[in-house]
This record gives C-alpha cells, sequence and structure tokens, in this order.
C-alpha cells in the first residue's frame, strides 16, 4: 500500500482552479461586485485557456501569451488589457499559495492613461439648472438633487445608493458615507447649497422612517446602478448633455475642487483615496486648465523688467 505523503494533487484543471479561486473570495468576504467582475473577467480568460486545461501547465509565460492574446484578438485599449491582465496575475498568485504552481513573479504591465473626461462650465450650467418644481416629475427633481449631491460631494456610485436618511446630519452639515470601495467610513462636509436642496428634497421625498434610503425608486426602494446610470443618462440628454457617466461627476468634482483653491490633502480625505498618490491621478486631468494659468502666473514675467535692466 502506498504511503501518503504531504503533496498536493496536481491534476487540477484551470475550471476547479478558478471555481475554488471564487470560493476564496466569498470566504474572504468581499464585495459581491468585486467577485462578479472576477467571474466576467473569466470569460475572456476561457477564450484563451481551455476549461479543462491543467493549471500545473501554467507560467509566467502564461501571462505574457494572454497579454499578447488581448492585444492581436481583442484589441482591447491599454486600460482594459491592465485589467484583465491582473485579474489573471492575482490567480497565478492565488494556484502558487494552494501548492498548484511553483512560485514565480509576474510583471505588471505598463498602460498609458487617457486624460479623465469631465464635464465643461457649459454642461454644468445646463445640468444645474434648477427646474420648475410646480411643472417637472419627481424623477426629474431626484435627478438633479443626486446632480447637485455628486457635485457637492464627490462620492461613488455605489456609495450614493447605500446613503440613508439617517446618514445626513443637517445639524452638522455633514453625511456619512458607511459604505465605500476601501471599506473605511468616511465624513463629507456638505456645502450650504446642498444643504437647502436636501433639506427641501426631503419634504417631497416623503420618507416613512430615516433607515430608508436618501434616494429611492419609483416605489421608494432602493436604488441599483443600472437604474441610476440610466435616469442620469436620461436626464443629461433632456438637457441637452450628450455625454453621461457617474464616475465624470466624481471626477469634475476632484477638478472643481484644486482649481477653486482647495487642498490636495484635503481632496485626499474626501474622495476616501489611500494615498496622495491616487489622488494624483486626478489631478493630471488639471493639464489644460494649469496651462491657462501658467501666464497669469508667470514668475518670468513678474520680474521680466527688472532682468533686462540688469542686462
Amino acid at each position: 500500500m502506498k504511503k501518503l505523503q504531504m503533496k498536493v494533487t496536481n491534476d487540477v484543471t484551470f475550471e476547479q482552479g478558478f471555481n475554488e479561486y471564487i470560493e476564496n473570495c466569498k470566504a474572504r468576504n468581499l464585495r459581491q461586485a468585486t467577485i462578479h467582475h472576477y467571474v466576467e473577467s473569466s470569460n475572456q480568460l476561457y477564450k484563451f485557456m481551455p476549461r479543462e486545461s491543467l493549471v500545473k501547465d501554467m507560467s509566467a509565460q502564461t501571462f505574457d501569451d494572454y497579454v499578447i492574446f488581448l492585444k492581436e484578438h481583442n484589441h482591447v485599449n491599454d486600460i482594459t488589457l491592465q485589467t484583465y491582465s491582473r485579474d489573471l496575475k492575482v490567480l497565478l498568485y492565488f494556484f502558487q499559495e494552494q501548492g498548484y504552481l511553483p512560485h514565480f513573479k509576474v510583471r505588471n504591465i505598463k498602460a498609458d492613461h487617457k486624460p479623465i473626461e469631465v464635464y465643461t462650465d457649459e454642461e454644468l450650467a445646463k445640468l444645474l439648472k434648477r427646474p420648475n418644481l410646480k411643472q417637472c416629475s419627481f424623477q426629474e427633481y431626484k435627478c438633479w438633487v443626486i446632480v447637485n449631491f455628486l457635485l457637492s460631494t464627490g462620492v461613488r456610485q455605489h456609495s450614493l445608493i447605500e446613503i440613508r436618511i439617517k446618514d445626513i446630519d443637517l445639524e452638522n452639515n455633514v453625511v456619512y458615507v458607511n459604505i465605500t470601495k476601501n471599506r473605511k467610513p468616511l465624513i463629507i462636509p456638505l456645502n450650504r447649497n446642498i444643504v437647502v436642496i436636501l433639506k427641501e428634497y426631503l419634504k417631497y421625498r416623503q420618507a416613512e422612517t430615516t433607515n430608508d434610503y436618501l434616494f429611492c425608486n419609483a416605489f421608494g426602494q432602493q436604488l441599483c446602478k443600472a437604474t441610476v446610470y440610466r435616469s442620469l443618462a436620461d436626464f443629461n440628454r433632456s438637457r441637452g448633455v450628450t455625454t453621461t457617466g457617474m464616475h465624470r461627476f466624481r471626477h469634475t468634482f476632484a477638478k472643481k475642487f484644486i482649481l477653486m483653491g482647495g487642498s490636495v490633502v484635503t481632496l485626499q480625505k474626501i474622495l476616501g483615496h489611500s494615498s496622495l498618490e491616487v489622488t494624483q491621478n486626478y489631478l493630471n486631468i488639471l493639464t489644460c486648465d494649469i496651462q491657462k494659468d501658467m501666464d497669469e502666473f508667470n514668475i518670468l514675467e513678474q520680474f521680466n523688467k527688472q532682468t533686462i535692466k540688469l542686462h
């Protein structure tokens, strides 16, 4: 009889290994949206690697081949390429931890990040124009309030739909954002304009309890991401704004905050970024605006006459 040894079976298929990883994600209590992303990403992986392939046959070369596959067959942009390749990298390291693969390093690929798009001042003027409350529907009014709220707080979409009425402290003018990307609650100050808007909105919201969600669907229930996106897309189009996108409001908030003299450190805290480096990615959108100010704050121009006299 063969003696048992401390050795992991090495005939695990790629599909079996991936399913193990998903179960591991659930055990680590990762957000459902994160798990859903990995499942969606597997659709690309299975196009590249058959489900019945053995995990033991994977290596660092597998990662390189996948990157080439995505570029040549899917023609994805740099950001998408970076996302899909990172998903495989995480999976390969999981297989190593499980003992299915020997330890090896997987490099990160480089990607060109395009400037983040924001709403123009002309578009903002259209979106922020107050609707006629005697003629508009509650749907239009609610979308207008959401736009004002997003441009006042910079919160992400998944945080927005989780905010309850009790999270709005109108005595201290703050909102408690308990559901965030990094799971660290935020306390975001509310400007006086959005405070007035929210006080009025709550009268029309007609919530039964403060535990109700701040922004609801037509039946007073919690909004879903798809509904928010479609509603704001329709709202934008009705205002003559063809561009849309939830994260565009967050980017616009960050841009305006800095251009109006806000502190980068304060912006980092409001956005809930783990480091200033992440916040800096948002500030890269300011290149064009900074260029416009270069002449106004030109040090050489200030001392130009003096310099000429010295020579």
